[in-house]
């Protein structure tokens, strides 16, 4: 099986242009691709794993990856996916984003020797003389075309800016003087970049004519990448000061039965027949699955031995024996209302909070997970099923755990 047929196996591709050639270019490693990242926070995320091990698997593969970081189109902001328009970031902002996601695709990418680039696109874009712009990329974009395109859709209902306007135009003139500087032949990118990365194809043939080589390939990465990396209380970061080894390990360790083996196919380096063999699973033994993709992707982002130490942690913390020695408190009838408990409830009752105003305070700041995630919804609720059986571990802050169980 050739590293494409694999990607396909892996569920990560969705759609693509000139699909044979593609094939060959990433089979033979003859791929020099780019996928982009936006630097709107100082950390990637784990929305990102995916873009992330997919580089890897290309690089191994003898491909060439360029990680683009948006410097330039950061200033402006993507409207793809949003419903308002993104705060726009100071450029001392944006270069500290950039230095901390190198750091953070280092564990991913080798970028010894020119195997692999990160390029900054404010390189080209913040100097650009606008009429020339105008003059050189402007004839090639359909304004009609354009606005049927589906990132621009739903801003269109509440209000697209002309400044948001012009991202696809920049998208695409990325790829145009990536193609020019770098020999970029290839982009990678998100079901709701499509548009945006055939008009980086379309510009190129228009430019420098039909035989210019430029392909796209479409990722799974926001219907399913993204969904796996955001929790109800946001995201879950690959910064050890944001989200720690533990609560990263345990974040995996408490993803749904239905998602434990695309997971592991996605995101894993494990070979497709060790996973397939775990179709059969199931019960208990689709814990052991959990626990694997917990260990497999806490290694691959904070190294063997912090995944080992949350393993161990993760173990201790939920075997008999622990759970026995853990304070625990059981729920009374009388703490449900039509068959649920809030989260404050939970925690002022369970004596983790002296009051419900405390405890309102702990969840709103971030100081409370549940079973490893954290939980910032006031709101939200558990059932009576829910809290039964091994029940919930809640903890604030670094060391106060308790285990809450329904009669």
């Amino acid at each position: 099986m050739g590293v494409y047929e694999e990607l396909v196996a892996r569920g990560l591709i969705a759609q693509v242009t000139n699909e044979e050639e593609i094939k060959k270019m990433v089979n033979e490693g003859k791929a020099v691709f780019y996928i982009g990242f936006d630097p709107t926070a100082d950390s990637l995320h784990v929305g990102h794993f995916m873009a992330l091990c997919l580089m890897k698997r290309l690089q191994m593969a003898g491909n060439k990856p360029i990680a683009l970081i948006g410097g330039g189109t950061g200033m402006i902001g993507d409207p793809s996916g949003r419903s308002d328009m993104r705060q726009m970031m100071t450029t001392e902002t944006i270069e500290h984003n950039c230095e901390c996601f190198k750091k953070q695709m280092s564990r991913f990418i080798d970028f010894s020797e020119g195997k692999a680039l990160m390029v900054n696109n404010a390189e080209w874009l913040t100097n650009l003389n606008y009429i020339e712009f105008l003059r050189e990329v402007g004839p090639h974009f359909s304004v009609n075309w354009m606005l049927r395109a589906e990132c621009y859709k739903q801003r269109m209902e509440k209000g697209l800016s002309f400044l948001e306007f012009n991202y696809m135009i920049m998208q695409s003139y990325d790829f145009y003087m990536l193609f020019q500087k770098y020999g970029c032949n290839m982009q990678f990118g998100g079901d709701d970049q499509w548009s945006n990365m055939l008009g980086g194809t379309e510009l190129i043939r228009r430019k420098l004519g039909k035989d210019a080589h430029a392909m796209t390939i479409t990722l799974l990465l926001n219907s399913e990448g993204k969904k796996m990396g955001k929790t109800q209380s946001g995201a879950v970061w690959l910064d050890p000061n944001k989200t720690s080894p533990f609560e990263f390990y345990q974040y995996w360790r408490n993803v749904a039965d239905a998602d434990v083996l695309k997971c592991l196919r996605m995101l894993t380096f494990l070979p497709l027949e060790q996973i397939d063999e775990m179709d059969k699973w199931e019960g208990s033994q689709l814990n052991e699955a959990k626990e694997i993709l917990a260990y497999e992707l806490t290694a691959l982002v904070h190294g063997e031995e912090e995944a080992n130490r949350a393993k161990e942690a993760s173990r201790a913390l939920f075997s008999s024996g622990s759970a026995a020695n853990m304070p625990t408190y059981e729920v009374a009838d009388e703490d449900f209302t039509d068959g649920v408990i809030d989260i404050l409830t939970l925690v002022h009752k369970s004596g983790l909070c002296a009051s419900r105003s405390d405890a309102r305070r702990n969840v709103e700041q971030g100081g409370v997970s549940v079973d490893g995630e954290q939980v910032k919804d006031t709101r939200k609720t558990y059932t009576r099923e829910e809290l039964t059986g091994e029940g919930k571990v809640i903890k604030r802050g670094k060391k106060n755990f308790m285990k809450v169980i329904a009669k």
